[in-house]
């Protein structure tokens, strides 16, 4: 037998293999044919060259909203009496992005470079994916939920802006020193096309890192609003829009008013705008209520920010889920599209294998299908004379997202926030 010195040098001239990185737990094939077969459907069915997609043109959002849109900035300007035209200056660029594409009209060159977004979106989610070692089922999740939500992503811009929070989210995951300064100012500029990224910055850790990212977030979304602002006018003309929002028929503040309609209330609904609201006795107490009830929404978040320990990576994500969801249902506005925006939060936060989100995931891919089924298939049961049936869909739609809201802070809490054990 070998003595022990021997064993020694043996051992020490063997070298140590670097621990393997576990491979992702779900197979990449099943996931490409998946993502493969539902946009070979779905993205024709949008540009209504597919045998299934009906007749009647493009969705009325692309075809008569945003090129009308497309017109007017075109121009030089910004829609200045357009009370559809609520989002910040920004907004421009998905807008005339669809001009750069060559030999196509406007229409179907906007629902392709949101086609572009979606396989952007995938593809980014399956190489960290898969760099990190996780299951997939981020992309899992991107994939079937889009897919529930039928054509409509593709018919709206919300593409463009959650593809880069997302990029935001991942690139503040990184182990670099730009890491934070890009996670800012990514985080900025989508905040300047659609105001909600900025709620990505809710969950940044103390100290230099809360710093160099809300630095580098104010002076890029000053700087891109100072740009449109110097170079076009009537940039800041979407602040006085949003003072005359209502109820719209869609959200949480809208489920009374539909079992009203059914008990002799006298009100009913309008189109205003730019969407389908309610008018009459109580509407407006319900707008100030909602109103409050974001500001709660708001003050709970600083109060989880002071009483939290932020230093593990996944809290980012997981913050930026909890605001979005604590903002949509206290909206007095819950249009489609919010829900690609909390399917790709959902989705950054299953990157991670510690996430606290993955059971809210699930209820927002339950939304999802109920969205679908609200808008386009019983809205205008909902909104001409709320039948039971499309009543008693909104309400499983808007309940699942207030149980994702409440199941998300809670979780988030959970997962964050020290025990006071009482003091001897």
């Amino acid at each position: 037998m070998p003595d022990q010195t021997t064993v020694r040098a043996v051992t020490a001239a063997t070298p140590v293999s670097a621990p393997a990185v576990p491979r992702p737990r779900t197979a990449l094939p099943p996931l490409l044919a998946a993502w493969l077969l539902t946009r070979s459907w779905l993205v024709p069915a949008a540009l209504k060259i597919s045998p299934f997609a009906g007749g009647g043109g493009l969705d009325p959002s692309v075809s008569k909203v945003y090129t009308g849109w497309y017109a007017v900035l075109s121009d030089g300007g910004f829609p200045l009496h357009d009370v559809s035209w609520q989002y910040p200056p920004g907004a421009a660029l998905p807008i005339l992005a669809p001009g750069l594409l060559p030999g196509l009209g406007f229409g179907h060159a906007f629902i392709v470079l949101a086609a572009l977004c979606d396989a952007a979106i995938f593809v980014l989610l399956v190489r960290v994916a898969r760099r990190r070692g996780r299951s997939l089922a981020a992309p899992w999740l991107w994939t079937v939920g889009l897919a529930v939500l039928s054509t409509m992503p593709w018919n709206r811009f919300d593409l463009h802006v959650t593809a880069l929070a997302m990029l935001a989210l991942v690139a503040a995951s990184a182990q670099r020193a730009w890491a934070d300064r890009a996670f800012g100012a990514v985080t900025a500029l989508a905040a300047v096309i659609k105001v909600w990224p900025a709620l990505l910055l809710a969950g940044t850790a103390r100290g230099r890192r809360t710093r160099t990212a809300w630095t580098a977030a104010a002076v890029t979304g000053a700087t891109v609003t100072a740009g449109f602002t110097l170079a076009m006018p009537n940039a800041l003309s979407f602040l006085a829009a949003q003072e005359a929002r209502g109820i719209q028929i869609e959200s949480v503040g809208s489920l009374p008013f539909h079992l009203a309609r059914h008990l002799g209330w006298s009100g009913t609904w309008a189109a205003k705008d730019g969407s389908h609201e309610f008018v009459g006795p109580w509407v407006h107490g319900v707008s100030v209520a909602m109103q409050v009830s974001t500001v709660l929404a708001f003050g709970w978040l600083l109060w989880w920010r002071r009483r939290s320990d932020r230093a593990a990576a996944r809290v980012l994500p997981d913050a930026a889920l909890t605001a979005t969801l604590l903002f949509v249902v206290t909206s007095r506005v819950i249009s489609p599209q919010y829900l690609v925006w909390l399917l790709g939060l959902a989705a950054v936060c299953l990157l991670r294998g510690d996430t606290t989100q993955r059971p809210v995931a699930l209820l927002i891919l339950a939304a999802c299908l109920f969205t679908t089924l609200d808008f386009p298939l019983l809205y205008r049961g909902l909104r001409d004379d709320s039948s039971w049936l499309s009543i008693a869909n909104l309400y499983a739609r808007n309940l699942l997202l207030l149980a994702a809201a409440w199941l998300s802070a809670r979780r988030l809490w959970r997962g964050t926030v020290p025990v006071r054990r009482p003091s001897q």
